[in-house]
């Protein structure tokens, strides 16, 4: 039988801190977009981005504007006060979250590693309560739900794509980390990264985040299972 380890009474409560703070992601984006959508239907657009929807904010504000009637203003109005009051809450768990991970060693020791910062580190301490429990990286990497899907017979090695089983929330950490990686390594060159490099030139971008995603998730199982530091890669060190 296998046994799931008991989370400290430290790590659930930033596990809550994290859960919250995606809630609050999740309804400040659907504030935004109903903030569009309703501002489209008479005919006021912005640009994409955070900009934008001040903008739209900034129309409704103007008693001036007369394309808006009183009530529908109202309406956005209301939503842009709910939409600023997350934001505050959402900056607010940001600061909660820096300053649990720097009374952290385990989480300081993660965010050396390239593609995994605070909320990542912090995310994985809080949610793995002993790293011994799988028996190696690959382990871990199929817990999380970032192995491709085996479907092998006769000698022959049939690899789909990935099961995403496990922790969504710590795989689309590890994803948007590896997305990061490699957004840096296109702007100032890959030539320090051979396996990157390679891997970009054979396969999508996409594809090659999600391969190097397994590859960081490895590396964090290894650092909280022996307790080790990040050392980078002799190619790196050059």
């Amino acid at each position: 039988m296998r046994f799931v380890p008991t989370k400290t009474l430290e790590q659930q409560s930033c596990l809550m801190l994290h859960r919250a703070r995606h809630l609050f992601i999740r309804q400040q984006t659907a504030i935004i977009n109903s903030i569009r959508a309703y501002l489209a239907e008479f005919g006021i657009v912005s640009p994409v981005g955070r900009r934008g929807v001040e903008q739209l904010l900034e129309v409704v504000a103007d008693p001036a504007d007369h394309r808006l009637p009183e009530v529908a203003r109202a309406c956005v109005t209301a939503l842009g006060s709910q939409l600023r009051s997350l934001k505050a809450q959402i900056l607010e768990f940001d600061r909660c979250i820096i300053a649990w991970h720097r009374s952290h060693a385990t989480s300081k020791r993660l965010d050396a590693i390239p593609g995994v910062g605070p909320a990542l580190a912090t995310a994985l301490v809080a949610s793995i309560a002993d790293p011994k429990a799988f028996r190696s990286g690959r382990d871990f990497s199929a817990w999380v739900g970032l192995v491709p899907r085996q479907n092998s017979s006769g000698g022959k090695d049939k690899l789909g794509s990935i099961s995403k089983q496990g922790d969504r929330y710590l795989r689309s950490l590890f994803t948007a980390g590896a997305l990061a990686v490699i957004r840096y390594a296109k702007i100032h060159g890959t030539g320090h990264r051979p396996w990157l490099t390679g891997l970009l030139a054979r396969r999508p971008t996409r594809v090659a985040a999600i391969a190097l995603a397994n590859k960081i998730a490895r590396m964090a199982w290894a650092m909280m299972a022996r307790g080790e530091r990040y050392r980078e890669p002799a190619a790196l060190a050059t």
